[in-house]
């Protein structure tokens, strides 16, 4: 009997010691959280595609990337049409919209838009030889071409008996001017700058007139989403950083202060 016991205490004290040591091992470091991000890579310097390259490039993706790794989390970037964007947050199949989006109302009232990170502007671009359009208010009953669901197609939209043509990207928006098959496009100012300074635009277009209407981008997400707080404190800490002035001068030249 007293064999029994001391062999029945030795089995438990075992058992007892396997637990102690399986609690005392440290729990695997769980994978990070993926951040579903959709864009529409036709807008750079913000959001584009090198040729032969299936990697997005620009300032945006840049941006986000970074805004990933303050988060602790694995940005994965999913290509589709600028107008698919707000539909695609909403059903709840991406968790951010980054893509040169700018901050209006209407925008504010279907999605959460986060801070401001960039202040833009629209610009009317023409044909070099054309002489007769100096400024917005030459388009009246004209042709223009713009990127479809822009605020640059809503500017479009005000000029009197303006022929307005829409297009799905900003590669077709300039493609048709080219082919003078509009008089002008009217598009915002880093994007209407960066094509003439590196997508060919130089040797047949030009900028015309003032800067119109000055406005921010933000990035979206689903209206009352949880990471919005999230995204705006990764944000500001890149701004304090330095991190965010990094990236501004590699893709624009001189921070603005």
């Amino acid at each position: 009997m007293k064999k029994a016991l001391v062999l029945m205490m030795t089995l438990l004290m075992a058992v007892m010691m396997v637990a102690g040591c399986g609690g005392g091992e440290k729990k695997k470091a769980e994978a990070p959280k993926v951040l579903r991000v959709g864009t529409e890579p036709t807008f750079a310097p913000f959001e584009f595609q090198k040729e032969g390259s299936k990697e997005f490039d620009g300032f945006d993706m840049d941006l986000i990337r970074a805004i990933g790794k303050q988060l602790n989390m694995k940005v994965e970037i999913l290509n589709m049409g600028f107008d698919a964007l707000i539909p695609a947050l909403n059903a709840g199949n991406i968790d951010v919209a980054a893509a040169g989006m700018s901050i209006t109302p209407d925008r504010q009232k279907a999605v959460d838009m986060s801070d401001p990170y960039y202040v833009s502007g629209l610009v009317v671009v023409v044909n070099k030889d054309n002489e007769a359009v100096k400024n917005v208010n030459d388009l009246g009953n004209k042709g223009i071409a713009v990127q479809i669901g822009t605020t640059g197609a809503e500017r479009a939209a005000k000029v009197p008996g303006a022929k307005v043509k829409n297009f799905n990207t900003n590669a077709e928006v300039f493609l048709e001017l080219k082919n003078k098959g509009v008089d002008a496009v009217i598009i915002d100012k880093p994007v209407a700058e960066y094509f003439l300074a590196t997508g060919g635009g130089k040797d047949y277009a030009k900028i015309v007139g003032d800067t119109m209407e000055a406005e921010s981008y933000g990035l979206s997400l689903k209206k009352n989403s949880p990471l919005t707080k999230d995204i705006n404190k990764a944000l500001l800490d890149l701004k304090k950083n330095g991190e965010y002035d990094k990236l501004y001068s590699k893709w624009f030249g001189a921070v603005k202060k």
